[in-house]
């Protein structure tokens, strides 16, 4: 193990508002990005780990990482594939019809989606008649997009792309990013992108884990490397009126253990703001994000979850009974690294990603197998690493549970299904 210097990439101002005013309050160790696989041939002792902090700015509120890991590290071959995932799907497909109806977008419009992956969100706009148009910097991903018919640039989204795109395609009616805005160290020029590929009265959409549901349901394994900012409405009110842009609504989604949806124009457009807006301004200033204990409070949960996970597995293993874990994750990389949980008590994870299927799990080093081994070896219990898609996972596997098999669940509290 290669222990990055913690003062190699330590941030020095919040990426919203400048403030040196951060408030540092979880530490969750040093840990190799939550992606970074491990092939049988890459030996474990160069893989390079790094510091995991959290901090608060004390001026706008915007939760971020203490310490910057330069994205080609961890996006230039990337593993997550939302096309695996049933609820995935379904979640895009409401989302495009959402957007399509609610602001009478066009046939024929142009939909950009940023950090649009295997293009699974751009598929539902094609469908419903968009010009569509996909933009994410992962070599394998932008490839596989393409082969599929899916128009992809494989890029990072800037203001020099915009004014490209601009150029080539026209405006955009639609943008949309959907758990990519908290990647982005540069939000100043995304909003400087934006308002140049945006139509007039075209609409951004972004949709990101709300940090009240984080805090409320202890959802930890949610902070990693790729997530620099964690973010509630207000500090997003400061940043895009920075820019001659606007938000005209936001809603909550209830995917991935609780996010938000917000929608934005240029300040130019003849859009009106929903009264939701200032509804949640009001509900967020009651939740006490501007005062410090509210994040200490956090991190003392996240330490009991931590020993109570540990010694219940410690517990039931002493017993002999098998335990696996399901969902080779990034949150659950993050939790298994951080609770020190590796082949001594996990004797593999399952997958449905070919991709990560026949790897091993960064820092813990647990092999990967398909999930037809789950079904072959009915080990006693699976600790569910994908809690977000427990629904979809234990309907999934209703003949393990037949057979005996339990889940253990640990977000937002330890239980057993």
């Amino acid at each position: 193990m290669k222990k990055v210097s913690s003062k190699k990439y330590l941030l020095a101002a919040c990426r919203i508002c400048g403030s040196n005013k951060l408030y540092y309050f979880l530490n969750l160790g040093y840990m190799p990005i939550p992606n970074g696989f491990l092939s049988r041939k890459e030996p474990s002792e160069t893989e390079s780990h790094y510091p995991l902090q959290v901090c608060v700015c004390e001026s706008c509120f915007l939760m971020q990482l203490r310490h910057v890991v330069p994205p080609e590290i961890m996006f230039k071959n990337y593993l997550y594939i939302p096309s695996t995932s049933l609820t995935h799907i379904e979640s895009f497909d409401v989302v495009a019809r959402d957007i399509i109806r609610r602001f009478h977008v066009r046939k024929g419009s142009l939909a950009v989606d940023i950090g649009s992956n295997d293009g699974t969100l751009l598929v539902q706009f094609k469908d419903l008649g968009m010009r569509i148009l996909g933009i994410d910097p992962a070599e394998n991903l932008a490839a596989e997009a393409n082969r599929k018919g899916i128009k992809t640039l494989q890029d990072y989204f800037s203001t020099n792309l915009a004014s490209d795109i601009v150029k080539k395609y026209g405006s955009a009616k639609l943008i949309t990013a959907t758990n990519v805005i908290g990647h982005i160290n540069d939000l100043h020029d995304l909003c400087k992108g934006l308002h140049v590929l945006l139509d007039k009265n075209g609409v951004f959409m972004m949709r990101v884990p709300y940090v009240i549901d984080l805090l409320d349901k202890n959802e930890f394994d949610t902070i990693y490397h790729e997530h620099l900012s964690y973010f509630s409405f207000r500090p997003l009110l400061t940043l895009f009126s920075m820019y001659k842009l606007k938000v005209i609504d936001v809603e909550k989604d209830e995917i991935h253990g609780g996010s938000i949806r917000v929608y934005v124009t240029r300040d130019d457009s003849e859009r009106t703001v929903h009264p939701r807006v200032e509804k949640f301004v009001t509900e967020e200033k009651l939740k006490k994000l501007h005062l410090k204990s509210t994040y200490d409070e956090f991190a003392r949960r996240v330490k009991i979850i931590k020993r109570d996970l540990v010694s219940f597995l410690k517990r039931i293993r002493s017993q002999g009974k098998t335990i696996i874990g399901y969902g080779a994750s990034a949150k659950g990389n993050v939790l298994l690294n951080y609770c020190g949980i590796s082949t001594d008590i996990l004797d593999y994870l399952v997958d449905s990603t070919p991709y990560k299927q026949g790897k091993y799990t960064p820092g813990t080093h647990i092999p990967i197998y398909p999930e037809l081994k789950l079904e072959k070896d009915i080990p006693d219990y699976a600790l569910l690493l994908s809690w977000n898609f427990a629904t979809e996972i234990i309907n999934k596997q209703r003949s393990y549970r037949e057979r005996g098999g339990q889940f253990i669940i640990t977000i937002p509290y330890l239980r057993i299904v």
